[in-house]
């Protein structure tokens, strides 16, 4: 009978242990500041040509002047397909429905977020203007970080 309660006494102590411990985990992250760019490109499972285009035209812009910065954690991108259940919060933060284009700025815990949706369609399929216009719209905002 005594082992009983010494058992219990000991799985509550571990239970509380382990459950404040994340607790102070999570309020630690918070409290952290990470300013990072997070660059976002929503698309839905029937794509054109022109989607695609915009896909392959940042990643090539983020590949070849912003290396550094992705290794690094100060951007970030992500594909997302918005026709995937796990997706849906996440369109529905930007009210994305189609093909998007977005920054979302994270600076002093606060989000910015720049559609560059008209922009990513008209130069969707030029992919030297596309990469220097996105290119100057990134060093803009990293700038302001």
């Amino acid at each position: 009978m005594k082992q009983i309660s010494i058992l219990s006494v000991l799985t509550i102590s571990i239970f509380l242990v382990s459950f404040t411990g994340n607790a102070q985990g999570k309020s630690i992250e918070k409290s952290v500041n990470k300013s990072t760019i997070e660059v976002f490109d929503f698309h839905t499972t029937n794509r054109c040509v022109t989607c695609k285009s915009i896909e392959s035209n940042t990643k090539y812009t983020l590949d070849t002047y912003f290396s550094d910065e992705v290794k690094s954690g100060k951007i970030a991108f992500q594909v997302v397909n918005i026709d995937e259940d796990d997706n849906y919060e996440l369109a529905k933060k930007f009210k994305a429905s189609g093909t998007s284009l977005f920054l979302n700025i994270i600076s002093d815990e606060k989000e910015k977020k720049i559609d560059l949706t008209s922009f990513a369609f008209t130069y969707g399929k030029n992919k030297d203007m596309f990469s220097k216009k996105l290119k100057s719209k990134l060093e803009k905002q990293l700038e302001k970080l």
